[in-house]
């Protein structure tokens, strides 16, 4: 059985037609990929800067970059994980240009309601709890390794979509999520 995760080529075809008519100066085409993609935008920008209007903001500036960069975009290479790229770079800026603001919307965050099941109220204080300790860990990472992180278990991103959003090797994926958990672990641990 193929792996979920796999199958995020599935709309790989509807990518390709929609960028050769978004090449073509097709207005509607892009737009149909920024609806696609705005979600999963924001959420990578949001990862990195913890901030939703700085997130909102990056995705937006990285949507406008792709476009004009779509004349580079590299025929047969997938469209998702090369937009990721631009949007993390985007939101890498953003985040050093605020020069280490505190990240209070990254914690609001966990506050909201997830779609979990809960059993009872101490096992919702527990995840809660829990929750807050993984996303703190996580805000006091390094931009690289949150990133790769959160590509894998928040985003969900297979190892050949994080190769190409990373613009590594899937081997070099492995092996950075390897150290990146590491080192998660060790701040967690402190």
């Amino acid at each position: 059985m193929q792996d979920a995760r796999e199958d995020w080529q599935a709309p790989r075809a509807e990518d390709d037609a929609l960028v050769a008519r978004a090449r073509q100066g097709d207005g509607d085409a892009y737009g149909e990929l920024v609806i696609r993609y705005q979600a999963i935008a924001a959420r990578t920008a949001f990862l990195i800067t913890g901030s939703q209007a700085e997130a909102e903001e990056a995705a937006q500036d990285a949507f406008v970059k792709a476009f004009h960069a779509l004349g580079r975009f590299r025929d047969g290479a997938p469209f998702r994980p090369w937009l990721l790229r631009i949007v993390a770079n985007e939101a890498i800026n953003r985040r050093k240009a605020a020069a280490r603001r505190p990240t209070v919307e990254l914690t609001d965050a966990l506050d909201r309601p997830s779609d979990e099941g809960v059993d009872s109220p101490e096992a919702a204080a527990i995840a809660s709890e829990r929750r807050a300790q993984v996303w703190g860990a996580l805000a006091r990472l390094r931009d690289e390794d949150r990133l790769v992180i959160s590509y894998r278990y928040v985003l969900d991103l297979s190892e050949a979509e994080m190769g190409e959003a990373l613009g590594v090797a899937r081997g070099t994926v492995k092996s950075r999520l390897s150290r990146a958990m590491a080192r998660l672990r060790e701040v967690i641990r402190e």
